[in-house]
């Protein structure tokens, strides 16, 4: 047999309950881009900026005093997902009106393929996946969990969608 099975590449790290996680946990992100031959690549700042979204709103809304988050990379060849998981309750949710923050998983909506949020017993982890590998077409809107309210509208509706009025 000529053929040979290529592991996914993974990086993972924990981070405190700190102001200055989400720094470290965006230098974590580029090194490990950077070692997988991507912070060259088209998608490389999308990749920081929601890592740093997503770490934010663990550090805010789901990180317990006294606890941390988990950052977890994986890079097949094809997909770079990345997933911070936390231990606290709740799931977050798209803000659609409201204060000038709140805005976050809006932008990993926009910026990423896919995204999504998955209960654990203990939290929950908040995932989103971009497509940088030659795949030889672009993601598939259907193939994944994506903000329904993102799904099929124009790029502003995109990136500020509203719910749907009736």
């Amino acid at each position: 047999m000529d053929e040979t099975t290529r592991l996914p590449l993974l990086r993972e790290r924990f981070f405190r309950r700190d102001r200055r996680s989400a720094q470290a946990a965006r230098r974590f992100t580029a090194e490990a881009l950077a070692g997988w031959a991507l912070a060259e690549t088209s998608r490389a700042d999308d990749v920081l900026l929601c890592v740093s979204e997503l770490v934010t709103n663990a550090l805010l809304h789901g990180v317990p005093p006294g606890r941390q988050l988990r950052l977890f990379l994986r890079y097949d060849g094809r997909a770079l997902v990345v997933e911070v998981h936390d231990s606290g309750p709740g799931v977050p949710h798209v803000v659609y009106d409201g204060d000038e923050g709140g805005r976050g998983l809006l932008l990993v909506a926009a910026l990423s393929d896919k995204w999504g949020v998955r209960e654990r017993e203990l939290g929950k982890t908040v995932w989103c996946e971009f497509m940088v590998g030659d795949t030889g077409e672009g993601p598939d809107d259907d193939a994944g969990v994506r903000s329904p309210a993102c799904r099929g509208r124009g790029p502003v509706d995109r990136l500020f969608p509203r719910p749907d009025r009736r």
